[in-house]
């Protein structure tokens, strides 16, 4: 294995060749809408949920012990894992997926260097999250040598002073999990639950903050995308498509994974699951805070025939009801949706990302003045971002959104922390290693970490807690 290499910011940062993928909304679509003895530190540790923040004073500086983080997921910079299902549908002749996830950011041997960086950039906390499908390769068989990696991780969160978001779920499941059905097994729950005891009895005492789930709510949110190139078709019916030439590839007809499936059984499956293993968490360790990341796009009406109401109805409900029962929940948004029928096309003229969303670093306030309303729990935002090979852009949307979000605290919403997607550029799921998210460019064949200038610039507004 090459040494990795670490750049530090420059002036500028020199442009990352885009390769031109993303050609249309259905693979705007795709791209990520869809990181022994305890060393807990009390005094660096997660303020409790429940308590109430420091009033906004309207500086420009935030809230006491605000959180201030960037994010990754397993299967997107760990690499190499092979036992999950995506792994599986990677490399299948005929793969939805543009290239295999291979080494990815090799983050699975590299987290010590990548944590190190994150914190002396300035930031307090570290969301990740658990592979399932390396913990439990085999149904009914736990690696503690797996669950001894993810115990290394979070020991070296705590040596730097960094707040732990550990996600359970993040999309991948493991293999033989999808073979069984996936999520629309009925024994689903179950196994999930298993799975939350088994880790949480491991890494426990180190999560400040526990997820059950991430966006346990896109299978919904892809179905109200139309796809005008096909004929009026949405992304249900492309995955659907995909599920059957899937099956008849592996030759296996209950194969299903998050993305395929029936994404109303999906949902059933998913939320009981959510309610199981947040019991079985609690059941270790029951004065964790225990939440999930919801995605939510910044809903508008449109000036005729809206119906965002159902919209809002169908993809966020079932989920913000279940948050008045948790102990915060994450927020996750990158850009607004002008809901028709369905949802529309950005606006002619507006500025799009490299994966076809509208430029609108305002979704974040917007998205949780309305999740706060509806659910009156603390937020955490857990993504927010733009995928961009021009970091004078990222630069201006961090900025104009943590602008709203401050505005949003200075009105009274309970808002814990802020993180970002990504810490790395990483693997983009269907649509590879082209979307570039990261505050931290990676060189895939020496695994060199060039921190940008939005790094810098986020990293310093981290430190001094302050815009």
């Amino acid at each position: 294995m090459n040494q990795p290499k670490l750049s530090l910011p420059e002036s500028t940062c020199k442009p990352i060749t885009r390769r031109n993928l993303l050609q249309g909304a259905s693979a705007a679509a795709l791209v990520g809408i869809i990181g022994s003895t305890s060393l807990a530190n009390t005094a660096n540790a997660a303020p409790p949920p429940n308590a109430a923040p420091r009033p906004a004073d309207k500086s420009k500086s935030f809230p006491d012990k605000f959180l201030w983080g960037c994010a990754t997921a397993g299967h997107q910079v760990e690499g190499n894992n092979t036992n999950s299902d995506l792994w599986t549908l990677e490399h299948l002749p005929q793969s939805i997926f543009k290239e295999p996830s291979g080494d990815a950011c090799d983050h699975y041997h590299l987290y010590p260097q990548d944590i190190s960086m994150l914190a002396d950039l300035g930031f307090n906390t570290y969301r990740f999250s658990l592979e399932w499908a390396r913990i439990e390769p085999d149904e009914g068989f736990f690696s503690n040598a797996e669950l001894e990696h993810y115990r290394r991780m979070l020991a070296a969160c705590r040596e730097h002073h960094l707040t732990t978001l550990l996600t359970y779920s993040h999309f991948s499941i493991p293999r033989w999990f999808a073979y069984k059905g996936a999520w629309q097994n009925p024994s689903a729950p179950d196994l999930y639950a298993r799975f939350c005891e088994k880790a949480t009895k491991h890494l426990g005492d180190l999560v400040d903050y526990a997820s059950t789930f991430n966006e346990p709510d896109v299978p919904q949110l892809l179905s109200w995308i139309n796809l005008p190139e096909m004929q009026g078709k949405n992304m249900t019916d492309v995955f659907q498509q995909s599920l059957a030439n899937v099956r008849q590839q592996l030759h296996a007809p209950e194969f299903a994974s998050f993305f395929m499936g029936d994404f109303y059984k999906t949902r059933d499956g998913v939320l009981a699951a959510h309610h199981k293993g947040k019991a079985a968490m609690k059941s270790v360790r029951s004065a964790m805070p225990v939440g999930f990341n919801l995605a939510m796009t910044d809903d508008q009406p449109a000036p005729s025939d809206s119906h965002l109401a159902e919209k809002r109805a169908d993809v966020y409900g079932p989920w913000l009801e279940a948050a008045k029962q948790c102990d915060y929940l994450g927020v996750q948004t990158y850009s607004r949706a002008i809901v028709g029928k369905r949802d529309l096309p950005a606006p002619p003229g507006a500025e799009l990302t490299q994966v076809g969303w509208e430029f609108y670093p305002e979704c974040v306030e917007h998205v949780v003045r309305y999740a706060s309303k509806e659910t009156g729990v603390p937020l955490i935002v857990t993504e927010n971002g733009i995928a961009t090979t021009d970091d004078t852009r990222r630069v201006e949307y961090y900025q104009r959104a943590l602008a709203g979000l401050k505005r949003a605290i200075d009105d009274g919403v309970d808002v814990r922390g802020y993180v970002t997607w990504s810490l790395l550029d990483n693997f983009e799921w269907m649509s590879g290693y082209t979307p570039k998210f990261g505050i931290v460019a990676v060189d895939l064949a020496t695994q060199r970490r060039t921190i940008k200038p939005s790094g810098a610039m986020l990293g310093n507004i981290a430190r001094k807690n302050s815009l």
